[in-house]
């Protein structure tokens, strides 16, 4: 088997077409109206593997937040270069790339700067206040880079931070923010291209009027280094975590109930597939730990006060340190890492297709069994 893992978009892209075919998959192609940093075509892209009336499907989800998409494209490359046997009535959907303008020009962000996790709101009701990030907007992201200027802001977030407690400086910076446009986790003012992709990819494959959906959604950048965190962002005592719990064990964590290395956030995208799904979806976010949550917040206000500036040299020196950053943080240049993320992927993977196989066969042994008693009466 060739190495899953990209070298870029263009390149994961490529990679992923070429697995897909090679598996014989169904492929649909839903093309972005910009173009890359090379001028490269951006698409996501969608595989079908199984029967198309497949009444228990899988999906696996890549690149909501672009530069995390290199471990979520390196998953998907590996599913479809394994000798998968699926069981009658199981199918599985590969999410190639869902914000891929993020994964192409390196940002976790898409091309307006909104973040698609923040962005699966009711855009007709009130948007939501975050007067922590607000108190702390100019901190986080700065007018210059300058060490000065960026040791005054750190003094500032630390004082927040003692002041309040670690959950509460978290939630204010990452939980989702909506009145300021360049600064980070801003989850826009209405539906975006990824989003309204996503949507439609749900009409189109009817993934709404399956018996049952399981969904993982590929992300990096918090938590343990190379650890994978099935986070099931489903109500409290709902039937998605009580699934979500039988099939990836007591590992699965909460962030309503504070169990989870992610606080609770608005307009995930989570939510948007639960409402659209109801009951039959069994979402979980898989996400690989990399470095400390300061780190993170360094690559991204770095990037953001890059592309708040306006155009982008795409091969400024700058932007080449700023970019490396970024993709440092949120895809470690290590082999320990990469192994461990495909194994946790692997084992995910199987582990959701046992759960959707023993469903089929619990409800092909019960249409069986209606059957026979029709027939002896």
């Amino acid at each position: 088997m060739s190495n899953p893992f990209p070298r870029n978009y263009h390149h994961a892209r490529a990679s992923f077409l070429t697995a897909a075919h090679q598996a014989h998959a169904r492929l649909s192609s839903y093309f972005h109206p910009l173009a890359g940093p090379e001028g490269e075509t951006l698409a996501t892209d969608v595989a079908w593997i199984g029967e198309e009336d497949a009444h228990w499907v899988l999906v696996l989800l890549s690149a909501t937040h672009g530069v995390e998409g290199f471990s979520g494209s390196a998953a998907q490359v590996d599913c479809l270069q394994q000798p998968i046997q699926l069981p009658p009535g199981v199918a599985i959907v590969l999410i190639h790339a869902v914000n891929p303008h993020g994964f192409a020009w390196l940002r976790r962000v898409n091309e307006d700067g909104v973040d698609l996790n923040r962005n699966f709101i009711d855009f007709a009701q009130p948007l939501p206040i975050n007067t922590g990030y607000h108190q702390l907007a100019e901190s986080i992201l700065p007018r210059s880079l300058d060490a000065v200027c960026l040791h005054h802001c750190d003094l500032q977030l630390q004082t927040f931070r003692e002041k309040y407690g670690t959950t509460v400086y978290e939630q204010a910076l990452s939980a989702g923010q909506f009145h300021h446009p360049h600064g980070l986790f801003y989850g826009g003012t209405a539906p975006t291209w990824s989003r309204q992709t996503c949507e439609t990819i749900i009409h189109d494959f009817q993934l709404a009027k399956r018996k049952r959906l399981a969904l993982i959604d590929f992300h990096t950048g918090i938590g343990p280094y190379g650890y994978g965190e099935p986070i099931c962002d489903h109500p409290p005592g709902s039937l998605g975590v009580t699934l979500a719990r039988q099939w990836y064990g007591e590992a699965v964590t909460e962030p309503a109930l504070g169990t989870s290395i992610s606080v609770a956030k608005h307009g995930l995208s989570d939510f948007g597939w639960i409402n659209l799904i109801g009951d039959p979806l069994v979402f979980i976010a898989l996400e690989f730990g990399t470095y400390p949550f300061d780190s993170m917040l360094q690559a991204l206000r770095a990037d953001h006060w890059l592309h708040a500036k306006g155009v982008i040299d795409w091969n400024a020196p700058e932007t080449h340190a700023i970019k490396a950053a970024i993709r440092q943080h949120f895809y470690p240049d290590h082999d320990d890492w990469r192994a461990r993320v495909l194994t946790r992927s692997r084992q995910s993977i199987q582990q959701a297709l046992t759960g959707l196989a023993n469903e089929a066969r619990r409800s092909t042994r019960s249409i069986t069994h209606f059957a026979s008693l029709q027939y002896g009466e």
